[in-house]
């Protein structure tokens, strides 16, 4: 499916019906062959509104997978860059591309770090967390950012309900929360729980000074893409 070299229908429904980790674990090998990693056009729009704000020092990519987020982080930062995830087998194809970074397997909702980094990213991972988990999540980052340290994370406008885009989104997300009532664990993947007002209010609650600037490319999951910059407030 996808590539010739991307999963099966088999392969991803064995994935599907599997823990967020064990399925990450399972599709490692074949994840950078499918829709889901992140779009190079998102990746270097996302770079090119960085690098007026850098150089900086250290660098973060939290729930980095296989490491596409990594080669954004590496020209901006001064010193070597870190990832971060739960999947051990996309951490293992992150170590295999990007064998100078520093990749740590951790929780997102429990990231150990405390003002170690200038500039945090993330790339398509806001749909594995439910919105009562945000708060842990956006606190965990605030608190691994040194003071004055930057937040960037790329979304896609929601998009209109009269759109083709969001009834096949919707029934996605239908489908998922189907799926969850009736399977243990649950497999937390949803399109439509990051609207932009809620994204703003959490990460304001957390801390931080939030704007958002319009990417030249479309957002990780449609629609026109943003950049939520979130600052950390200096000392």
């Amino acid at each position: 499916m996808f590539s010739p070299r991307g999963p099966s229908l088999r392969e991803l429904t064995v994935q599907a019906l599997s823990s967020v980790e064990g399925g990450y674990d399972l599709l490692a090998p074949k994840f950078d062959y499918t829709p889901f990693r992140t779009p190079d056009g998102v990746l270097d729009a996302t770079a090119d509104a960085l690098r007026p704000l850098g150089p900086f020092d250290r660098g973060l990519d939290v729930c980095c997978g296989t490491g596409a987020g990594l080669r954004v982080l590496r020209p901006l930062c001064r010193r070597p860059v870190t990832g971060v995830d739960f999947s051990a087998g996309m951490l293992a194809r992150a170590r295999g591309a990007h064998p100078e970074a520093r990749l740590v397997r951790a929780d997102a909702r429990a990231l150990p770090f405390a003002a170690a980094f200038d500039l945090v990213v993330s790339f398509g991972a806001l749909g594995h967390f439910l919105p009562a988990e945000r708060p842990a999540l956006f606190a965990g980052v605030h608190r691994a950012l040194r003071p004055g340290g930057v937040f960037a994370l790329p979304i896609g406008t929601r998009p209109q309900v009269t759109s083709a885009r969001y009834w096949t989104l919707l029934g996605f997300d239908l489908a998922m929360r189907a799926r969850n009532a009736v399977r243990r664990p649950p497999f937390v993947m949803y399109y439509l729980t990051g609207r932009l007002p809620a994204l703003r209010a959490d990460l304001t609650a957390a801390g931080f000074s939030v704007t958002a600037v319009p990417l030249t490319a479309p957002g990780p999951d449609g629609g026109q893409g943003l950049l939520l910059l979130a600052a950390k407030p200096a000392a």
